[in-house]
């Protein structure tokens, strides 16, 4: 609704509203008051720090501080930092979500677009009503934190699935997802359309990677479906099974190529209190960049440090856990792709990884945070290694390559800083390779981006506790509430050196300006423009171009 018409959608509802309100008492006088499990009314969004499904909209936490609204988040927000804490139990919210306004909202126990009498019968459905930051009616339960933390957690997986996490059981209505004794899952996928078109060229960029206006054009960037779920246990197992065309998939070990793949199969297993054994192809634990969902990156395109450097996928087993105050993450993993390669395990590189994270600084609201990880990789180079990579546009042909050389080994150490406050987030990271091949010179090959992002409208990204990464933006206010969604601007810079010793892959510096309209959490369209600097063959060469991008997520 726009924020008029929503106001008084409200007013008018109150006003069917009993001024008897059983805990109203509860609530008066206090300047901070924390709701959590409030679903909008809205499609579904990852709701990842929770670790709960997204069913028919996004589950968020509302702060409201002196009778404005303070924060609107899916992060958790710790009970202790509020003078009353209520539970929404995931009740409908109707109202309009301005950030520094009066708080406006009723929060109805039951869906209103599926039970109109929800809206008929306020008297009834209202489990909570504000107005202009003045409470009207509060039937909801008091919260501790020691009461959330006994609540039983539904996905303890390090690595978040790609577009959902396992339904809510509650929104029995959706059509893409089913519920058994013993298995439960949800049905979703995403399709990614690209236009691309190439600016300008110098001479010199053309004597290096040849005409670029041949890569003018669309394209589908990628199609991806398949199933994410629960094996239903006394803890339940979660599952994940899902198909792509490889275009989805770029990594140094993947070609381009338009055939479909199993793009990730694993289970992911309880352990002991906050660990997890995942077992299948999934994602190696090293770089929060990799490890984030590419539907939901603040940039269209991954960096070319970490398409270079780091595998999209490998066939493993990961070991992970996060401390009692889920402040510091821990992930060991041991890979070999002897499966997808179709060959012996002798005769396929085998890895081991590992990643910690920590949060060195938490405000009070966990609306500022600061998030520093480190990554080692090593490889023992069994198959020969070779990196390279576009300059993140699809359309374009390798700017930077190595070739396949012989070495013994390598390592990869990957340094990783993030800090967000609100709509902000600052992120970087730096990634060394330490080849081991004294032939070559024992080449060292690296790569560092940084990432600055700030929604305009207002929303902050989620932070997973559990995987130590960032998440999509929670869209307050979509196209469908008849609001403008959410806008992000975008500004990176990415430098990629894979010449040293004997290895002449060439250096590439690109700088990137772009954004992000969030129609809905379904649905968004992605701008980039990109300015890349070739250093190569002894020649130094500059091209730019322009990427709009359709993603379309499966409700």
């Amino acid at each position: 609704m726009e924020g008029i018409s929503s106001r008084l959608c409200v007013v008018i509802l109150l006003a069917a509203i009993p001024a008897s309100c059983p805990l109203q008492a509860q609530t008066e006088g206090t300047e901070r008051i924390l709701i959590r499990n409030v679903r909008l009314l809205d499609g579904a969004v990852e709701d990842e720090d929770e670790d709960e499904g997204a069913g028919a909209g996004a589950v968020v936490h509302i702060l409201i501080k002196k009778g404005r609204l303070h924060l609107v988040t899916e992060d958790r927000i710790a009970a202790s930092k509020a003078d009353i804490g209520l539970d929404a139990e995931e009740g409908f919210l109707l109202g309009n979500l301005a950030l520094g306004e009066p708080a406006s909202f009723l929060i109805l126990d039951e869906d209103p677009r599926e039970n109109v009498e929800a809206l008929l019968d306020t008297a009834t459905h209202a489990r909570f009503a504000i107005s202009e930051g003045e409470i009207a009616r509060n039937y909801l339960t008091s919260i501790t934190d020691a009461e959330e933390e006994g609540r039983k957690r539904k996905w303890l997986a390090y690595t978040p699935p790609p577009f959902a996490t396992p339904p809510s059981y509650k929104d029995k209505k959706k059509w893409n997802q089913f519920q058994t004794k013993p298995i439960s899952g949800i049905f979703t996928g995403a399709v990614v359309l690209d236009r691309q078109r190439w600016l300008s060229q110098d001479t010199e960029s053309e004597e290096q990677v040849g005409d670029l206006e041949e890569f003018d054009g669309g394209e589908i960037r990628g199609l991806r479906f398949g199933f994410v779920g629960t094996l239903n246990f006394k803890k339940p197992w979660v599952y994940t099974l899902f198909a792509a065309t490889n275009g989805f998939a770029k990594g140094f070990d993947t070609t381009k190529d338009d055939g479909f793949t199993l793009f990730d199969y694993r289970l992911d297993i309880p352990l002991f209190k906050s660990s997890t054994v995942s077992i299948g192809k999934q994602k190696e634990p090293i770089s929060m960049e990799r490890l984030a969902g590419g539907a939901f990156l603040p940039m269209a395109e991954r960096t070319a440090v970490s398409d270079g450097m780091l595998p999209s996928r490998n066939f493993g087993i990961v070991f992970s856990g996060v401390t009692s105050n889920r402040r510091v993450t821990w992930a060991l993993g041991g890979f070999n792709d002897w499966i997808d390669a179709s060959q012996s395990f002798d005769e396929s590189a085998s890895q081991v990884i590992g990643r910690v994270t920590g949060l060195p600084f938490v405000s009070a609201d966990e609306s500022n945070l600061f998030h520093l990880g480190l990554g080692i990789r090593y490889t023992d180079a069994e198959e020969g290694l070779r990196y390279l990579s576009d300059p993140e546009f699809n359309l374009s042909p390798v700017f930077v390559d190595t070739g396949l050389f012989e070495a013994d080994s390598s390592t990869t150490y990957d340094f990783e800083a993030s800090w967000r406050r609100g709509p902000f987030w600052v992120a970087g990271e730096y990634l060394r390779n330490e080849v081991a091949a004294p032939a070559l010179g024992d080449p060292v090959l690296s790569g560092y981006h940084l990432t600055a992002s700030w929604i305009l409208s207002g929303e902050m990204r989620t932070y997973n506790r559990r995987s130590a990464v960032f998440g999509p933006v929670p869209v307050a206010r979509s196209v469908y509430q008849r609001g403008w969604g959410a806008w992000e601007a975008v500004l990176r810079w990415t430098h990629l050196d894979l010449t040293d010793g004997a290895i002449e892959g060439g250096e590439m510096g690109i700088l990137s300006a772009g954004g992000t309209w969030w129609l809905t959490p379904f649905f968004n369209i992605q701008f980039a423009f990109r300015l890349i600097e070739l250093d190569r063959f002894d020649l130094q060469g500059t091209s730019d171009g322009l990427l709009v991008r359709l993603v379309l997520i499966l409700e």
